[in-house]
């Protein structure tokens, strides 16, 4: 049985494009939702690999793989198996993107030596999260280097956003997810590392679908299509690196810089705000060290915001900011995602 990109039995969870051949994704954890009886299953796509050992994601009936892509395959309509070998019963799938800006995934189709049913819906509860690579999961995987530094030259291999603590938050919740984060991203344009040496800040990012110029001219996100219960913004750890300079020389202890940084996070708040209304906002940094100057100033962010009705909280992690040089691997993670989710839980909700 074939079945199309766009067909009822299809659900999709995060930010996408659509035209009549395809469903398009960009961010991270981006997730396709599929229920099927039959012993396999094959996706139809189009992705372009930019750099890194990159892979689809896919959790069948709660078990992980992972499909790899190659470069030489880019911009080819191609059919990659799924899952196969399974038992001739009903089975959930979760389809997933596993990095952010490495690649786009176009999707195409779905096909299964059986049947494709009715999947269970989404959960009512919705999250949304803007945030930089420990919430794209980068390098979770490279659980040999707890508490210390990255290994040289991973290429990507241990990068994961399933094991992202907000990712995890979400399930924790039960709640859907849009996963708007992108490794090095900071703020400000001409700031942080992430599309070097043209880096592009959240400020260019919040509100797009398409936002890498790798997969294409950028696209406006129609807000009114998810309108979340909580925000997260996790935004701070890129934010002293000038891109133009090359140097660490945004220094938020400075009252100029100080005050323009906090004026472009609070607009942004506020613009989501116009649009939804009735969401809360958590506002946080993660474990991986940074200065912890910058959560004072986003201390402010969330006193302001209070201040014109905006309702806000602010989450610090019980070793924020000082649990590794590196990026968090998966147990801290999950050490991450215990402790959001029982601060959303006991204050937002």
């Amino acid at each position: 049985m074939k079945i199309s990109h766009s067909d009822k039995n299809v659900l999709y969870m995060g930010r996408y494009d659509r035209t009549a051949d395809e469903t398009k994704l960009y961010f991270a954890g981006s997730q396709i939702k599929l229920k099927f009886r039959g012993t396999s299953l094959s996706m139809t796509f189009l992705a372009s690999v930019s750099w890194g050992n990159v892979s689809i994601g896919a959790v069948i009936d709660g078990k992980m793989s992972a499909v790899p892509l190659y470069q030489e395959n880019n911009g080819k309509d191609i059919s990659a198996v799924i899952a196969e070998g399974l038992e001739n019963t009903e089975h959930d799938a979760v389809i997933y993107k596993r990095y952010a800006s490495n690649y786009y995934l176009f999707v195409k189709g779905f096909e299964t030596d059986g049947e494709f049913l009715s999947p269970d819906p989404l959960p009512e509860l919705k999250m949304e999260v803007y945030g930089d690579s420990v919430c794209a999961g980068e390098v979770s995987e490279a659980v040999d280097y707890v508490g210390k530094s990255d290994p040289e030259n991973h290429n990507s291999v241990y990068d994961n956003a399933w094991h992202s603590f907000v990712m995890q938050t979400a399930r924790n919740l039960n709640a859907q997810i849009h996963n708007i984060a992108q490794g090095g991203i900071a703020l400000f344009d001409g700031t942080g590392y992430f599309h070097y040496p043209d880096t592009i800040g959240l400020e260019s990012v919040y509100d797009k679908t398409c936002y890498f110029p790798e997969a294409g001219a950028p696209t406006k996100w129609d807000f009114s299509r998810y309108i979340p219960d909580i925000v997260v913004i996790a935004i701070g750890q890129n934010d002293q690196h000038n891109a133009v300079t090359q140097t660490n020389d945004r220094d938020i202890s400075n009252p100029e810089y100080r005050a323009k940084w906090k004026s472009a996070y609070i607009a942004i708040v506020k613009d989501l705000n116009e649009h939804y209304k009735t969401a809360k906002f958590v506002l946080t940094t993660t474990v991986l060290m940074h200065d912890p100057d910058w959560d004072n100033a986003i201390e402010e962010i969330k006193d302001e915001l209070n201040g014109i009705g905006i309702k806000t909280f602010h989450n610090m992690f019980s070793r924020n900011g000082a649990a590794t040089p590196g990026h968090p691997r998966i147990p801290e993670h999950d050490e991450m995602a215990r402790e959001l989710t029982d601060f959303i839980r006991k204050n937002v909700l």
